[in-house]
């Protein structure tokens, strides 16, 4: 319930704006769900989101824009297709930190 009213306070304010760290962790599948819809909505309204996550998967698919930082130096920048190009965005991280797929 933390983390919902931690969503729901992001979006009394009606920002433009809207910073989140990890936002779906202790979300059930449903609210993860609306989550997922209700940013991908206020980005197309003109918003914008800044968030970080652990699940690259997530940022895939949501994401227009990436950044991947490692010991708090950006290493890497730009659109989703610009980073990823042919991989997955799983596959350019490892690759980043030195591992192979």
């Amino acid at each position: 319930m933390k983390q919902k009213l931690a969503v729901i306070a992001a979006w009394l304010h009606q920002s433009r704006l809207i910073l989140m760290d990890e936002p779906f962790v202790g979300l059930d599948p449903k609210a993860a769900h609306l989550l997922k819809q209700m940013m991908r909505e206020h980005c197309d309204r003109g918003g914008a989101i800044f968030f970080s996550t652990h699940v690259l998967e997530v940022a895939e698919k949501l994401c227009d824009k990436v950044a991947i930082i490692k010991q708090g130096k950006l290493i890497r920048s730009g659109t989703m297709e610009d980073v990823r190009g042919d991989d997955s965005l799983e596959e350019v991280f490892l690759e980043l930190e030195g591992e192979s797929c």
